[in-house]
């Protein structure tokens, strides 16, 4: 089984509806109507133009013209300004705003703990991190 890629917030890239938003439909419209919710896109398209169309993601280490929010502050801080790979590696961690961000929802809250756990084995055996 391939190692699943992690984004630089501690979420699992492939489990994401914004990276399967290209090739899976349900997630394509679970991904349209949030970003409706949220006011970041203008109007509602149909499903499969928005499938076609994107946004797209490649994750956090990929082409930042692609990036379906290449304002978000994790990449920016992290990756931008950090240079690194998660949040893990940074002297920082767990920074309050991150803690803050992981109360948003579970799958935030799970991200921070997959860090922290990275964190902890990378103390362990440094080699890990």
């Amino acid at each position: 089984m391939p190692k699943k890629e992690m984004g630089a917030c501690g979420l699992i890239c492939q489990e994401c509806s914004i990276l399967r938003a290209s090739f899976d439909r349900e997630e394509a419209k679970k991904f349209r109507d949030w970003l409706l919710d949220v006011d970041r896109l203008d109007e509602c398209v149909d499903v499969t133009d928005f499938m076609e169309k994107g946004p797209y993601c490649t994750g956090c280490h990929g082409d930042v013209k692609t990036h379906w929010a290449p304002d978000c502050w994790i990449l920016d801080c992290c990756v931008n300004d950090k240079d690194l790979d998660d949040c893990s590696k940074c002297d920082h961690f767990p920074c309050d705003r991150l803690i803050e961000w992981a109360k948003e929802n579970e799958d935030y809250a799970e991200a921070l703990e997959r860090l922290r756990d990275k964190k902890s084995k990378a103390v362990i055996n440094p080699s890990v991190g």
